[in-house]
């Protein structure tokens, strides 16, 4: 992926020590997933224009871990935090607020909530105006994930989650994340809705479609997205996808010059 100008100067800044990386931001993001005719689908949200990070393009829900998540307990059914550290390569604490960052973010973006009355039990419906006021309520960290969790006699259900990749922002950008990507199914009964916020438009698409889309110049997908979608292209079911081993390597892209170009470079 060639670079422009700017990114391309501040490459060769970072290459020749004049500058340093900024340091990413633990981020989680969601795979939301349901089968349609033909494959799975999945949930796609598309970004502002006036976004400072990734403006325009479309991607799953996700963003940065709270401090709350990692701080303060919440009641829980699933793999442990100990147990998804193990497969993040992370620390307890870490991988706690991982996990907690995916289930609110999924909720605070889609309005899916990936919890529970028990650890059997998925919530039916979110689409209340009182689910709606604390949806708002946790997007603008006026209430911690643990208290929503807690005041509503919720479990989280980290047994609804998958881990799928690890990607960390490239060192040439300003803004930069060092993001666990996971997939979890739509919970029977729950329906995705249209949120707003830092989205303006929300779609379900095969992912096949949304690579041909992106490689028709119709939508922009970034790196990550890009080749997440790619990879459940080869599934034929949500089942498929969650029965998949899958290997967590990082991935960080990195600027290289290539006869004289800037460009990107994923592995």
């Amino acid at each position: 992926m060639p670079l422009p100008a700017e990114l391309a100067t501040r490459a060769r800044d970072l290459i020749a020590g004049r500058i340093e990386p900024v340091t990413p931001r633990d981020a989680a993001t969601v795979v939301i997933l349901r089968d349609g005719p033909g494959g799975p689908r999945t949930y796609l949200l598309r970004r502002k224009a006036t976004m400072a990070f990734a403006a325009g393009a479309y991607v799953f829900p996700g963003g940065s871990v709270d401090a709350r998540d990692t701080d303060q307990a919440v009641a829980w059914a699933g793999p442990s935090p100990a147990e998804w550290g193990a497969a993040f390569r992370v620390g307890e604490q870490l991988a706690r607020g991982l996990v907690c960052a995916a289930v609110r973010e999924t909720f605070e973006e889609s309005g899916v909530l990936l919890a529970g009355p028990d650890a059997g039990s998925v919530v039916a419906d979110t689409t209340g105006d009182d689910w709606e006021a604390d949806r708002l309520a946790l997007i603008d960290r006026s209430l911690a994930f643990a208290d929503f969790l807690a005041r509503r006699g919720l479990v989280l259900r980290s047994d609804l989650l998958k881990p799928w990749a690890h990607w960390i922002t490239p060192e040439i950008e300003r803004r930069r994340f060092d993001t666990r990507f996971f997939v979890a199914v739509l919970p029977e009964g729950q329906r995705t809705r249209d949120v707003g916020g830092e989205a303006d438009k929300v779609v379900w698409t095969r992912p096949a479609q949304a690579v041909e889309q992106a490689r028709q110049g119709e939508i922009f997908l970034m790196p990550p997205t890009h080749r997440t979608l790619s990879e459940l292209s080869a599934y034929g079911s949500v089942a498929e996808v969650l029965a998949a081993t899958r290997d967590i390597v990082t991935i960080l892209p990195k600027a290289v010059e290539v006869e004289g170009e800037m460009r990107l470079v994923t592995t």
